[in-house]
């Protein structure tokens, strides 16, 4: 099986590994540079335990392949560091099991960054993506919600 090394721009740093073409990003994460935030969950998109961000934009990492980040901007769980998503979920006890949460957190992450002004609308379209058994999505929303009252942009 033919091998290829790349370079991956991830929380900021340059990450040279090798990859087969088919390997998916989630797999070159975890297995390859040893990032296991992100959870392989359904593998085929449904869940978004394996959400990261591309370039600021949440991605299912399940879904896509390593060779297609080249060149990208990738964040991981691990790169977000004291970012006020985070406390939200904890003041607002958003998970329970915390299986789904690091998924959820990119995502609310990615959505407060591209729509400071969201509603409630767009924010339940954004977390219609990802998918929690534990707690409701209620305390999730409450955590965005706490979190976008603070970044409101006139």
């Amino acid at each position: 099986m033919k091998v290829n090394t790349i370079t991956l721009q991830v929380n900021g740093e340059s990450r040279v590994t090798t990859v087969r073409y088919a390997d998916t990003l989630l797999y070159t994460l975890r297995g390859k540079l040893g990032l296991t935030g992100a959870k392989p969950g359904c593998l085929n998109g449904d869940c978004g335990a394996c959400t990261v961000t591309i370039d600021g934009w949440p991605m299912k990492s399940c879904l896509m392949l390593a060779v297609e980040a080249v060149g990208k901007k990738v964040t991981t769980i691990e790169g977000l560091q004291g970012t006020p998503i985070q406390q939200a979920f904890i003041d607002n006890f958003a998970f329970q099991c915390g299986y789904c949460t690091p998924g959820f957190i990119m995502n609310c992450h990615a959505l407060i960054e591209n729509h400071p002004n969201a509603n409630d609308s767009t924010i339940k379209e954004w977390l219609e993506s990802n998918i929690c058994r534990c707690t409701s999505y209620l305390e999730i929303e409450k955590a965005v919600k706490s979190v976008l009252s603070k970044k409101k942009v006139p």
